[in-house]
């Protein structure tokens, strides 16, 4: 090739590669993202948005207002200037949204990533997760863990009916201050299936047989406010027993050399994830398609020990990015983990949060 010619080629290549960039630079968008923050956040941040700016040049800003969300949402829209892009959120705010008009409707075949192996979002994701206007992220859980060092090596609890047993194994608990998972955790621990539980608690003789059985461990009990606060007093054994969510027992006995273990029987799994504000779904659909594939969500795990909400990505867990641990076991949806699971109501509780909430308050003053 003649020396001209071969100036013109690269120039010419030149050329094109700063008009491709520019091309991408004018498409880019910028997208306010608002979560929870923290550690949380962080995940989200290692597993889809740097990704996702790397491949579009997107700019992708972070909002740590998801703890107001719904009422975020609702003053912008009243202000007619909604400013947030999507919204991570939790599903009972979510319904709410949705039936306010203050989201959009999702269709989540059409919209988000099919499995590697072509099974379609609404068979992949977690049974009953996928709602109108909701798109899962993650499983986290409420549980029960206690301190392996105040039991023998040899009778170290393993379910749910152990926490309420205080002949076999004694010791103060630290339990949420909520009727929330404390009811449903008493009428397991007195028999009642895990599929049968909501039902049950629709009833009169199904709360009264809640408080009868929390009544069995009433005076072991110093109730939580602050979710710091079971870690601290497990540590400090002035409890044997705690309720807690799973991530904070693990960040205590993984990275704090705590010597915590989880009762996974019985665990109050719950869902985080996705909602996108009215008019905004033109503008986030790519992202949203993006960031809950299987291999996304999976990513997120190498980070924090929620489990992904879609069962193919749980099959691509790996290891802790940090320690290098194998990260399956932590995970609420891993297997063994999984087996005596109950999904938390979100309709049940918001229907009767408030009643039994006053009869808790009134059974606690007892």
């Amino acid at each position: 090739m003649k020396k001209s010619t071969l100036l013109k080629t690269v120039a010419a290549g030149a050329v094109t590669a700063v008009a491709f960039g520019a091309t991408t630079a004018a498409n880019a968008e910028t997208l306010n993202i608002v979560s929870w923050g923290g550690a949380y956040t962080m995940s989200q941040q290692k597993a889809y948005h740097e990704p996702w700016m790397e491949k579009t040049g997107d700019e992708i800003i972070n909002i740590d207002k998801s703890g107001n969300a719904l009422a975020g949402l609702r003053a912008q829209t009243m202000a007619g200037n909604v400013t947030w892009d999507l919204v991570d959120m939790l599903p009972a705010d979510a319904l709410v949204a949705c039936s306010e008009g203050l989201i959009e409707p999702i269709n989540h075949d059409e919209m988000l990533a099919d499995a590697p192996d072509g099974t379609p979002p609404s068979e992949d994701f977690i049974e009953g997760s996928l709602t109108e206007c909701f798109v899962p992220q993650i499983v986290y859980s409420n549980i029960v863990a206690f301190n392996t060092e105040m039991f023998p090596e040899d009778k170290q609890p393993d379910s749910i009916d152990d926490v309420f047993n205080l002949e076999d194994y004694p010791g103060k608990r630290t339990l949420m201050k909520k009727p929330i998972n404390n009811m449903e955790w008493a009428l397991m621990a007195d028999g009642v299936p895990a599929d049968e539980v909501y039902d049950m608690l629709e009833t009169e003789e199904g709360v009264a047989r809640a408080f009868a059985k929390l009544d069995t461990i009433k005076d072991e009990v110093i109730w939580w406010e602050e979710g710091a606060q079971p870690p601290q007093l497990l540590a400090d054994k002035e409890v044997a027993f705690g309720s807690a969510y799973n991530g904070r027992i693990f960040n205590a006995a993984v990275n704090e050399g705590q010597p915590f273990e989880i009762i996974w029987d019985g665990q109050v799994f719950e869902l985080d994830g996705w909602v996108v504000p009215a008019g905004k779904l033109d503008k986030v659909k790519d992202y949203l398609h993006f960031a809950t594939d299987t291999q996304r969500l999976a990513d997120q795990a190498k980070y924090i020990s929620y489990g992904p909400a879609r069962n193919s990505s749980a099959k691509l867990v790996s290891t802790h990015a940090e320690t290098g641990i194998e990260m399956k076991p932590h995970m609420p949806t891993y297997g063994p983990n999984f087996e005596n699971a109950l999904p938390k109501n979100d309709a049940f509780w918001a229907d009767n949060i408030d009643e039994l909430t006053e009869r808790f308050n009134a059974w606690l003053a007892q």
